[in-house]
């Protein structure tokens, strides 16, 4: 999804634009790709302690044993130097989402997936005369074409 620093960019954006939490970052980025892609721990972490050490982030005193983050005015620096590119990657990670929305049709899949059973089934019962089978084609074209005009 990302090359080499952008998921550094990405992170420093999200943590600019609210004080999170390594899983908190995590979710979002999901969020917004629509489920679609969701960085592992593995890759966050070590990515957080590395913009610590840059001086682009620093933690926050929590009550809890989470560990919160929010930008430095480096950090704000940092972001506004490479403002084309932040931008940029927020806008292919919006696109992501929107293109996960769009190609979400596990319920066509599953509407046609019944369809098929069901004319398997009553096919294979070889039962079907002439007449139902034309009704049955019938029914099906007639699907087809209000399905086109949509």
């Amino acid at each position: 999804m990302f090359d080499g620093g952008e998921l550094r960019l990405v992170l420093l954006k999200l943590i600019a634009d609210e004080p999170r939490h390594g899983y908190d970052l995590i979710r979002q980025i999901e969020e917004i790709t629509g489920g679609a892609y969701a960085p592992s721990p593995g890759i966050v972490y070590p990515t957080l302690t590395l913009l610590d050490e840059m001086g682009l982030i620093g933690e926050r005193q929590t009550e809890g044993a989470k560990k919160l983050f929010a930008v430095t005015e480096a950090g704000t620096t940092h972001l506004a130097e490479n403002a084309e590119l932040v931008a940029a990657l927020m806008t292919r990670l919006a696109e992501v989402g929107a293109e996960r929305a769009r190609g979400d049709n596990s319920s066509v899949r599953r509407a046609m997936m019944n369809l098929r059973v069901v004319l398997q089934n009553r096919l294979a019962a070889g039962d079907v005369d002439a007449e139902t089978l034309h009704a049955a084609v019938a029914l099906i074209d007639e699907a087809a074409q209000k399905i086109e005009r949509l």
